[in-house]
């Protein structure tokens, strides 16, 4: 048991299936810079417990590996990664507590579901430092990392109704949590918005914003679910889709992709035309940059800085915690006049021209 530097930063997330075997823990560590030469700084090891949609979700579970791969690589530090999934919430305590009895410096839990699981184990090893991402807890020793994605949905609602032909833009989520309707909430704001600039009635099928219900499949690992959704919204007239159900929502963007001129979807969290292979499809993705976030709280961890429980950080369009994707395969279809608009829409909301409000905004 080696003793504990200051505290140790543990970031928790969960995926598919509690298996703490070699191979449960994702790729090889590698504690070696970049160049190859061993570091001379200490080693810091940073663990990462994935929510149910597994590590390959695409999504978010995808993009918090991705910002523990980056700090990995940061020539200053040398840092160890490892990751292991959970299948169910029942994993999560112990997939949590095995990560503090291997001595992790980093524990990070991905995604709000985690959260009273966290907050358990937080409580009862209040020397490890935790991590969280899309919650804040009591816990003094849990990083929160959040983000306002119903800034960067707003643009993508005012994007989508402006790009509709039928009227008619569509939405599910994986559950009706708060770091899912918070871009529900803001996509259907940017679609009333434009609705008032224009003068137009373009519906959005899947969610009422005034009483925070709406069409959800329960799970972020069943493309098949998100099928079935997204074929319901299709065929209530929708030809745009915004699915925030991590590799749920998968069913949609590959039926974009495979009927191009029919219906086009909006992906979420890390960009689709990167993560999957039906850009032809996306009209552009939300993004929330969970990958930065990661990153600079694993490095901040590994170089003996401060994690202030208290503030966390707060992704929005200002920072880059928050964004919208290029348009990629759809941009020679986008109207320049459109795109000026949601440019210049995001240029409000920094300013803070135009509020975007969601109950379920971090605070």
């Amino acid at each position: 048991m080696r003793p504990v530097r200051g505290m140790r930063f543990v970031a928790v997330a969960a995926s598919a299936g509690l298996i703490l075997t070699a191979a449960a823990c994702g790729q090889a560590p590698d504690t070696t810079t970049p160049g190859g030469s061993p570091s001379a700084a200490p080693k810091y090891t940073a663990c990462m417990v994935t929510d149910q949609g597994g590590l390959d979700d695409k999504s978010f579970n995808a993009s918090a590996w991705k910002g523990l791969e980056a700090a990995r690589d940061d020539a200053s530090t040398n840092i160890e990664i490892k990751n292991t999934a959970s299948t169910t919430a029942a994993d999560y305590e112990p997939n949590l507590t095995a990560y503090v009895n291997q001595d992790c410096d980093f524990i990070l839990a991905v995604g709000g579901l985690m959260g009273d699981a966290t907050q358990k184990i937080a409580a009862a090893n209040p020397t490890q430092q935790f991590g969280i991402v899309d919650a804040k807890l009591a816990a003094t020793n849990v990083f929160p990392m959040q983000f306002d994605t119903a800034q960067a949905a707003f643009l993508a609602g005012y994007l989508a109704a402006g790009y509709s032909k039928t009227g008619k833009v569509g939405t599910f989520g994986g559950l009706n949590i708060p770091p899912v309707t918070i871009f529900m909430d803001g996509f259907a704001d940017g679609v009333k918005h434009y609705n008032t600039v224009k003068g137009k009635n373009v519906q959005v099928l899947g969610w009422d914003k005034a009483k925070q219900d709406g069409l959800f499949a329960q799970d972020f690992a069943s493309p098949p679910k998100g099928k079935q959704l997204t074929d319901t919204l299709v065929a209530q007239g929708a030809d745009i889709i915004f699915p925030v159900a991590g590799g749920t929502g998968l069913g949609a963007a590959e039926g974009s992709a495979a009927n191009p001129g029919k219906f086009a979807t909006i992906w979420v969290d890390v960009d689709g035309c990167t993560s999957t292979q039906y850009c032809a499809g996306l009209l552009t993705t939300v993004v929330k940059n969970i990958p930065d976030a990661v990153r600079d709280a694993v490095l901040k961890g590994a170089k003996g800085e401060s994690l202030d429980a208290s503030a966390g950080t707060i992704g929005t369009l200002a920072n880059n915690g928050v964004s919208i994707a290029p348009y990629h395969d759809f941009d020679s279809k986008i109207d320049a006049a459109l795109k000026a608009e949601v440019d210049k829409l995001k240029a409000d909301i920094i300013a803070g021209t135009i509020k975007v409000e969601s109950p379920s905004q971090p605070k």
